[in-house]
């Protein structure tokens, strides 16, 4: 977070938890400057040893490094998620993210020492992924693992929404705002027509419907 950036690390949160985490990465583009990954010595407010080193694997293992980019720990993920966790227990009066969150961290635990003997960070990638599967899609999810498929949905929206606002993240998105262009020619007709046409007639988007406009 810098001074000169114009916006307050509040203010960033705020625009971050009100869209979705893909809505998230497109807001985060015009905050490329706004989430830098901490300092080292970065003072945690909500995890403990314990709880960081299963936050920063499980992290990595939603956003791991490829070719293109650096995973969610070299973009500061885990401590923008802390910094998050404090942030809504300033504003909601209330732990209640943050018990999801370490609640889901010990089920994991749990779950992976009745299985493996291990805690989830050192089960392995086998043992993670098996684990994993059960909870990474809510549909699929059986009654008892409902509860934890909620806390992994949880999580892995902070993951992108704090990689998508991160320098590591805008730099792995084909964003290309803020880019000068020789001239501009006007909307393409064709996106054009269309535009008119729903505003015209009216349509049903992933918002919900939205009505004839005139």
């Amino acid at each position: 977070m810098t001074e000169k950036s114009g916006v307050s690390r509040r203010e960033l949160f705020q625009i971050a938890g009100s869209v979705p985490a893909l809505g998230a990465a497109t807001a985060g583009a015009g905050l490329a400057q706004t989430h830098e990954k901490p300092p080292a010595g970065y003072q945690r407010k909500v995890f403990d040893e314990h709880d960081w080193h299963s936050v920063r694997v499980l992290c990595d293992l939603i956003v791991p490094a490829d070719e293109r980019s650096g995973s969610a720990t070299l973009a500061g993920v885990p401590e923008y998620m802390d910094d998050w966790l404090d942030f809504r227990k300033q504003e909601d009066g209330n732990d209640d993210l943050a018990a999801q969150i370490l609640g889901g961290l010990a089920w994991l635990d749990l779950e992976s020492s009745r299985l493996f003997k291990k805690a989830f960070a050192d089960a392995g990638a086998d043992g993670q992924k098996q684990i994993l599967d059960r909870i990474a899609w809510p549909a699929r999810a059986t009654p008892e693992d409902r509860r934890w498929a909620a806390f992994f949905s949880k999580f892995r929206d902070l993951t992108l929404n704090g990689f998508y606002s991160s320098k590591v993240g805008i730099a792995d998105l084909p964003y290309l705002g803020n880019t000068a262009v020789e001239e501009w020619k006007g909307c393409d007709p064709a996106v054009w027509a269309k535009l008119e046409e729903r505003m015209k007639n009216g349509y049903k988007g992933l918002g919900g419907e939205v009505k004839p406009w005139g």
